[in-house]
């Protein structure tokens, strides 16, 4: 079988090689997958350069979410068939076959694609954690949603617009305006046309009320703006750095203005709370299968342009998820 692989770190399109080994065999607790399409992730750019917080050892392959085929089951699996079309996330399936943990794979939603499918676990699993089990977000209460046309921002938008809430997107450039807008943003921003006037702005479209949740993964001054427009009892949830700007949260200025900052590590969930993530799956598809939540694709490209589909997601050009198609 074709596998890509990662044999020195740096920029993907010069260090990810095109490679035949065989297909592998599953484990115990293990499922092989024919794979189908692989949604590609910032964490991928990461582990090319080697910055990842897991940093495999060379050469390894990339790639961490996918939808596929069940093929062949290892010892003591028993929570999929053969034959089922599924979707799971872990590291090493920008391959034609992978073997992956049966624990977390899960069903595709038979509404979505095999390139939507690819792309529903993490950006929505995160946005659905983010929202309903940090926030707790309510109905009629105002969201504000940064990078709101990239993947996880459309999941965190159209996640907060289906469970009835106001939402504001945040976007980088006019030319993501309406990715923000399709995905159920009411009003959004553009950045680079506002300066430094987002909490103001935000002030003003709340009617001086702010933001009773913040959806934050950028960082940086996003997340500092966003302390100047948080409503009272708002809840920021910080969910990564895509600014490269790690802000620092002020516990005084989080008790005068009684507003909370929320850590959220989706990961943690699948190591400490696995039937929370089947649950929140369960809600995902019916989402999926009503039409209320559909990933957004901003291109599917052949597996042989894995590396230039992963060089993508650095320059921040991308809306909704980039997929690399792998099966027929």
């Amino acid at each position: 079988m074709r596998t890509w692989r990662v044999t020195d770190h740096g920029e993907p399109e010069d260090v990810m090689r095109l490679d035949e080994v065989p297909v592998p065999s599953p484990g115990p607790g293990e499922v092989l997958l024919r794979v189908r399409a692989v949604a590609v992730n910032f964490p991928d750019v990461l582990l090319a350069r080697g910055e990842y917080q897991v940093q495999p050892e060379l050469p390894f392959t990339p790639g961490i979410e996918l939808s596929g085929d069940a093929v062949a089951l290892g010892q003591g699996v028993d929570r999929v068939a053969l034959g089922d079309r599924i979707v799971a996330s872990e590291i090493g399936v920008l391959s034609e076959y992978a073997a992956v943990p049966a624990s977390g794979v899960r069903s595709a939603p038979n509404s979505l694609n095999d390139a939507q499918a690819s792309a529903l676990t993490i950006a929505y699993q995160t946005a659905w954690f983010g929202l309903h089990r940090r926030a707790q977000l309510h109905r009629e209460e105002t969201l504000l949603v940064h990078a709101a046309a990239g993947g996880v921002g459309t999941a965190a938008v159209q996640l907060g617009a289906a469970a009835g809430a106001r939402v504001i997107g945040v976007v980088g450039s006019p030319a993501k305006a309406e990715t923000a807008r399709t995905a159920g943003a009411s009003e959004v921003i553009v950045r680079s046309e506002i300066g430094g006037g987002l909490a103001k702005l935000v002030k003003e479209l709340t009617g001086g009320a702010g933001a009773d949740v913040v959806f934050d993964p950028v960082g940086g001054s996003s997340f500092e703006q966003s302390t100047k427009c948080i409503a009272f009892e708002g809840r920021i949830v910080v969910v990564g750095f895509a600014s490269g700007e790690i802000p620092t949260a002020r516990a005084n200025h989080a008790l005068v203005k009684n507003y909370g900052v929320l850590g959220l590590h989706w990961a943690l969930y699948q190591q400490k709370l696995p039937d929370l993530v089947d649950a929140a799956h369960e809600d995902l598809v019916k989402l999926a299968d009503s039409g209320s939540i559909t990933p957004v694709i901003d291109d599917v490209v052949p597996f042989t342009e894995a590396p230039a589909a992963i060089a993508r997601l650095a320059t921040g050009d991308t809306v909704g998820r980039v997929v690399v198609a792998v099966g027929d």
